[in-house]
């Protein structure tokens, strides 16, 4: 399979982001917990790897805990501090900003040693599409300033936000890279909802999404479909019965697939992550 998503307002974006860079102290990356490696961007990677990071990791209620808790330890470094958070639950705003006042520490102490007096964080939020980079900016300044949506590319404009006596955050479009070098990366961006389904081949991402779920997550299958078996064709047709997707005596097979995607994506099957640490080695 390859999945190639890389529209023209994101070519822009890029060009724009490597000159707001030289304004802000550090970057904020967005990751989805259940895809913290192919989440990353390579670009993002390369135009602020000077920067100090704070990584946050999305999506936690819809990650498995026990891969996520893997991978925090796997991402932190010396420059990186890591987080994983339910953006609309957890008390995000001053989990964020200790996080940004912590990996700031060292350049605090730079500054000090200069005669360069504390001031006010710019960081700059980065982020594929659709892995929360809005709705982190909005749980920050406890108010909308940003548009948010479940669906790729929203982002579409570089804006400031005032979000706390100690923080400005710049957001950014969501920028995916022309190409994946490793499949698997564009599969678990499809499952995890950061591409398009207009691109993508909706048949061969489904037969996928069966075969990860039963290897993985079996008990999704009883639990969300009474479905028992191990045959992906079987599956979607009797997914087809158990929601009337039946047209003139005929399984309407495209829906089936629709929708055991979309519930996936959203959760709906349960918690789930589609990348593991064991799978780096």
């Amino acid at each position: 399979m390859s999945i190639q998503w890389f529209p023209g307002h994101m070519t822009r974006a890029k060009r724009e982001m490597q000159e707001r860079l030289k304004m802000v102290d550090m970057v904020i990356e967005c990751r989805d917990a259940r895809i913290p490696m192919a989440s990353i961007n390579p670009l993002i990677f390369e135009l602020a790897k000077d920067k100090p990071k704070l990584i946050v990791l999305s999506k936690l209620d819809m990650s498995d805990p026990k891969a996520t808790a893997e991978w925090m330890k796997q991402l932190s470094s010396e420059n990186t501090i890591v987080m994983a958070l339910d953006l609309l639950n957890d008390d995000t705003r001053k989990k964020v900003v200790d996080g940004c006042l912590l990996v700031m520490k060292p350049k605090f102490e730079r500054w000090k040693a200069r005669g360069i007096g504390a001031r006010k964080i710019k960081a700059m939020v980065v982020g594929i599409p659709n892995v929360g980079k809005s709705t982190l900016i909005n749980q920050l300044a406890k108010k909308k300033v940003m548009t948010t949506a479940d669906r790729p590319g929203v982002t579409m404009s570089l804006k400031w936000a005032n979000v706390h006596p100690q923080l400005d955050l710049l957001d950014t479009p969501g920028v995916l890279w022309p190409k994946f070098d490793d499949p698997k990366t564009g599969i678990h961006l499809a499952l995890a909802g950061s591409i398009s389904e207009k691109v993508l081949p909706i048949d061969e991402l489904a037969y996928i999404a069966f075969d990860f779920v039963l290897k993985h997550y079996p008990d999704a299958f009883k639990t969300r479909y009474e479905y028992s078996g191990n045959d992906p064709k079987e599956f979607f047709e009797h997914i087809c019965k158990l929601r009337l997707y039946i047209k003139k005596d005929e399984f309407q097979i495209e829906q089936a697939y629709n929708t055991f995607l979309r519930e996936l994506k959203q959760g709906t099957l349960g918690p789930m992550s589609f990348e593991y640490v064991q799978d780096l080695a």
